[in-house]
C-alpha cells in the first residue's frame, strides 16, 4: 500500500509541477498567451480542441497505468516495478510523448501559432533524444530481456495496426 501511495503521489506532484506542466500549459502560455485570435476559424479552432482533448485522455491514462500496472511513476526515484506493455503500449512505445505532441498540435491550431508549431517540432527532437538516449538504455538496464522483447515488436513512434500482445 506505501508503494502505491508514494506512486501516486510522485505522479500527480510531477504532473502539477514537472515537466507535463511546463511543456503543455507553461511554454505554451509563455508563447502565446493563450490569446485567441479574433476571426479565427471556427473549423480550426474546433479541431485544435478535438486534437487537446484526445491528447489528454491517453496521456493521463498512461500516467494511471505507470502507478496501477508499473507499481511506479514517472520520476526515476519513484520507478516502476513492472515493465509496461498494456493498454495504449500494446500499440507504441510512447504513447505518452505522443499524446504530449497532440495537445501541443491542437494548441498550435487552437491559438494559430506559428512559433508554437516551432515548438512542438522542438518538443518532438526532445523527447526522440531523451528516448534513445537515456530512456530505452535506462529500460534495458532495468528489464534486460523482456524490454528487448518488447522493443522489437512495438514501434518507438508510428503506433502498430493491431496490437502486440507479448
Amino acid at each position: 500500500m506505501a508503494t502505491l501511495r508514494r506512486s501516486i503521489v510522485a505522479s500527480v506532484l510531477f504532473t502539477v509541477f514537472g515537466a507535463p506542466c511546463l511543456v503543455l500549459i507553461v511554454f505554451p502560455w509563455l508563447i502565446t498567451r493563450f490569446h485567441l485570435p479574433a476571426q479565427e476559424p471556427a473549423g480550426r479552432m474546433g479541431l485544435g480542441i478535438v486534437l487537446i482533448v484526445l491528447g489528454l485522455i491517453p496521456f493521463f491514462e498512461s500516467i494511471v497505468r505507470f502507478v496501477v500496472v508499473g507499481r511506479g511513476s514517472l520520476l526515476p526515484f519513484v520507478p516502476t516495478e513492472h515493465l509496461v506493455v498494456s493498454g495504449l503500449y500494446h500499440f507504441v512505445r510512447n504513447p505518452m510523448y505522443l499524446s504530449a505532441l497532440v495537445v501541443i498540435a491542437g494548441e498550435a491550431l487552437l491559438f494559430h501559432s506559428f512559433d508554437l508549431a516551432v515548438y512542438l517540432a522542438a518538443v518532438w527532437m526532445s523527447c526522440s533524444l531523451f528516448v534513445i538516449f537515456y530512456e530505452e538504455p535506462r529500460l534495458t538496464r532495468t528489464f534486460g530481456p523482456e524490454y528487448l522483447r518488447y522493443k522489437k515488436h512495438v514501434p518507438r513512434w508510428l503506433p502498430r495496426i493491431s496490437p502486440w500482445h507479448g
